[in-house]
């Protein structure tokens, strides 16, 4: 199926890149109703309305279009993955780590090339406790930032993501974590724990840089305790990847990580709460096919 045979249903988050999302949408909707593809067009009003959508225009035989950031795929990645459809992409969001990580341009005439002409791809997901999470699971100081980004809209969206780093890590105590990997034991004291399809997090952060997301495996990064200056002098480590040689600092690899705490820690996926630990998060491999160019 390629070019002007391709019906698309795009479904955007108004919200998303503080509110420049709907703006997207219209100028690659414009590119594709010029190359004769039939488009629809549905704002999302909440996480259940869309996976309907996302049923419906599957059945249709729509390609399914998120528009928005990681947290709009996070919100419609489980259905696309239920009804057996195609994902279509148009980064415009704070974050677009999940784009990032594809290698997908937020440029429309890009963007439309790639809705127009892409390839479905298989691409791997986690399955975090029945919850599809298409980029990262991650417990403690980032489940923090995760929060305090959520509460910082009225910052400029480029120190949204450093300012949340950086207070979280001022603030955070770390915890006794038990990572389990593939029936592996691990205990350690941590700041965070993430287990990885994506190398990318936090806009930028290259928090797991050998992640590939066509290899069928996790990789599990544990940030060890510091103390908390310590912390913040490194975080600018984690942008390039570098932060994996720093003493301390473990790497995993494996199909399926459970994550434990000797105390409460919240789990989150690509910015989305998933839920207090222990969860487990396993790989499907190939589960989701999107489209690249």
């Amino acid at each position: 199926m390629t070019g002007p045979t391709r019906r698309f249903r795009i479904l955007v988050n108004p919200l998303s890149g503080g509110g420049s999302a709907p703006a997207a949408v219209a100028r690659v909707e414009a590119l594709l109703r010029d190359a004769g593809a039939e488009v629809t067009v549905e704002p999302s009003r909440s996480a259940e309305q869309s996976q309907a959508a996302v049923a419906d225009a599957v059945a249709r035989g729509e390609i399914v279009v998120a528009a928005g950031g990681d947290g709009m795929l996070a919100s419609i990645a489980g259905a696309v993955v239920s009804a057996g459809g195609q994902l279509g992409i148009i980064p415009s969001g704070r974050g677009n780590d999940f784009a990032r990580m594809l290698g997908l341009s937020a440029d429309p005439a890009d963007v439309a090339s790639c809705l127009l002409s892409g390839e479905p791809t298989a691409t791997d997901v986690i399955d975090a406790d029945g919850q599809i999470v298409l980029g990262s699971m991650y417990a403690g100081v980032d489940s923090m930032a995760s929060e305090l980004v959520d509460n910082a809209r009225r910052l400029p969206s480029a120190v949204q993501y450093p300012y949340a780093a950086v207070r979280a890590l001022l603030t955070y105590r770390p915890a006794g974590f038990v990572v389990t990997v593939d029936g592996h034991r691990h205990e350690q004291e941590a700041y965070n724990v993430v287990v990885a399809n994506s190398a990318y997090y936090g806009k930028g952060m290259k928090i797991a840089p050998a992640a590939d997301v066509r290899d069928g495996l996790l990789e599990v990064i544990v940030l060890p305790a510091d103390s908390r200056w310590g912390m913040v002098r490194r975080l600018p480590k984690v942008y390039d990847g570098k932060h994996i040689e720093l003493a301390g600092v473990t790497c995993f690899r494996g199909r399926s990580v459970t994550v434990e705490a000797d105390c409460p820690v919240q789990a989150y996926g690509d910015g989305e709460r998933i839920g207090p630990l222990p969860r487990t998060a396993t790989v499907k491999p190939g589960a989701i096919q999107v489209l690249l160019p």
